[in-house]
Order: C-alpha cells, then structure tokens, then sequence
C-alpha cells in the first residue's frame, strides 16, 4: 500500500561541504569510514548514519541554506533543544554541533532501531501510544524553557480563515459549505491548547526510532508549551493516512486524552486540520517536493475526525 513519502531532498554525506565533514571528523576524533543515508524526513540536507575508522557508530544531519534558506534555523533550534533536554528523555544523546553560519551539522549517539513499520502494525502502534504516555509525564512540567504553543504556530495556524476570506477551487465539499462555521472554531485554539507540558510538536512515524528495549522520538527543532493531548492529537491523523486505526478510534480512551474538554479538543483539531488543508494548496517549499502531498493526506484524515466530532 501506498502513502505520501515523509522524504525531502536527501544529499549523501560526500556532497557536504569539505570543510563541514572535516570539522565532523575533528569534533568525534576519528575519520569517517562509511556513511548509510537515512531517507525518512523532510530536512533537504543530509541525514546518516556514520561509522567511524575508530568502530564507533553516529549520527549526523547537516544542512545549508542551499535549496531551503529556512533549514539550517531548525537545526539551531533542534542543537539548543538537544542540548537541554534532561538525559532520560526518550530521545537520541546529543554529541555536538557545528554551524559555520551557512552549513549546520548535529551528531548523535546512533541509535539502533528502526521506524515503524508502515503500514503500521498494530503492536508498533501500542508501544509508541504507551511511549507517548510516558512522554507526556516526563515532560510535564516543563523540564526546559520553550515558547508556548501559540507563539510558535500563532500564524500558521489560521488555515480555515484564510480559506474563508479566498474560496479556492478544489476545496472538501463539505468544508466549502462550512467555512465560517470552521473558521470560528479554529479561532479558539490557543486558549484551548494552553498547558504547561512540553510538546515535541512534529510526532510521526519517521520521527520514530524503535529499538527492542525502547521508543525514541527524534527531531525536536518545534518544542512548544501546550496541553499534554496536542502531541498525541497532531500524530493521529498520521496514523490514519498510513493504514493505521482512524483517529477516533484512538484518541478519546488514550489515558493522555482523558479529561480534555470536547470544546478544546474540537478547536485544537480545526486548527490542525485547517492547517493541513489549507498548506496543502500552497506550491512545494524549496527542496521539499514531497511535503504538500504529505500534508494533504493528513488534512483530509483530520477532516474527516473534524466533522465526525462536530456532527455527533
């Protein structure tokens, strides 16, 4: 079966600048023997996973400003993250960075596991629900400073809005006839997401490592303050479009999800879903080819929870 890549413009590690690599290689003390190359994910750079002349295995992600000038800023906000985040989190041990002012590179422990498997078998799925859980505890209260989750999608997150004042063609049926209806309820989001839990912000599949002993979420350049469910709403609809449970089926009996507020839950999924629709209309950003397609599967599962919860 088939569903929309989560891959953007991968380079293998040769094509990194010479003097990114040797700086690398300087920074773990051994020279790099062989590099495999990661596809899953967006970044249009470099994502590898590297052995070492000395035996040791890493991982590395490294960008430029070259093809998307908005890039090596996520990976100075994912070296920052990296680097406060308490040790037990269930994320990769953070090495070092080095950024040159145009090249940004972050070296990892190389862990070793594997994304879920798509589609998604149904005991994969549990051990992450069950690891999102313990996210959600670990990281409630906050362990390091983030901006909330309004500051960081206040102004993406205006999808059904902006939709509203435009009309495009091509629009769900049922939306087009429902745009002010959705528009106003997405404008209750940022109350209704308000929390005090860190929220990795970007949970799916490939921002998945499962090993045999552990769940590990990777790539945490979105942190935000938010109400505990908003990580595990923002996955769901991920897991739908990959032959996953529909969300529904999920959401309201996962123990993270008890005791939201219907109101909140249907604003926080109208902005999310807004947000998918609406960016799925708009041109592919510059070596990421693949991700409008992404997000319009996604818009159209989180759509379809949408009118299930506001028609019931």
């Amino acid at each position: 079966m088939a569903f929309p890549p989560a891959q953007g413009a991968r380079i293998p590690w040769k094509a990194v600048p010479e003097n990114v690599r040797e700086a690398v290689e300087s920074g773990l003390g051994s020279r790099v023997e062989e590099s495999v190359t990661q596809p899953g994910g967006f970044s249009p750079g470099v994502a590898a996973r590297l052995c070492l002349e000395d035996g040791r295995r890493v991982f590395v992600k490294a960008v430029g400003s070259e093809p998307n000038p908005d890039s090596p800023e996520f990976h100075r906000s994912e070296a920052r993250v990296a680097a406060a985040l308490p040790p037990d989190t269930p994320a990769p041990k953070f090495l070092f960075a080095h950024d040159d002012g145009d090249w940004v590179a972050l070296v990892f422990e190389d862990v070793d596991g594997h994304e879920p498997e798509m589609p998604w078998r149904r005991d994969e799925l549990e051990r992450v629900l069950a690891a999102l859980t313990d996210l959600s505890q670990a990281l409630t209260p906050a362990p390091i400073d983030a901006p909330p989750l309004t500051e960081r999608y206040g102004e993406m997150f205006q999808g059904w809005r902006l939709l509203a004042a435009e009309t495009p063609m091509g629009l769900d049926h049922w939306a087009a006839g429902r745009l002010d209806v959705l528009a106003e309820l997405e404008a209750g989001w940022e109350d209704a997401s308000a929390g005090d839990t860190l929220l990795h912000a970007d949970i799916r599949a490939d921002n998945i490592l499962l090993t045999e002993e552990r769940v590990v979420f990777v790539d945490w350049p979105h942190v935000s303050l938010g109400a505990p469910w908003v990580d595990l709403l923002a996955f769901l609809p991920s897991v739908g479009m990959q032959a996953g449970p529909k969300p529904w089926e999920v959401f309201d009996d996962h123990p993270v999800a008890r005791g939201a507020a219907k109101e909140d839950v249907d604003a926080v999924l109208a902005a999310l879903a807004g947000f998918f629709v609406q960016r799925s209309m708009l041109a592919p950003p510059p070596g990421l080819p693949t991700l409008r397609e992404f997000q319009r599967a996604q818009g159209a599962e989180s759509l379809a929870w949408l009118r299930r919860r506001v028609e019931s």
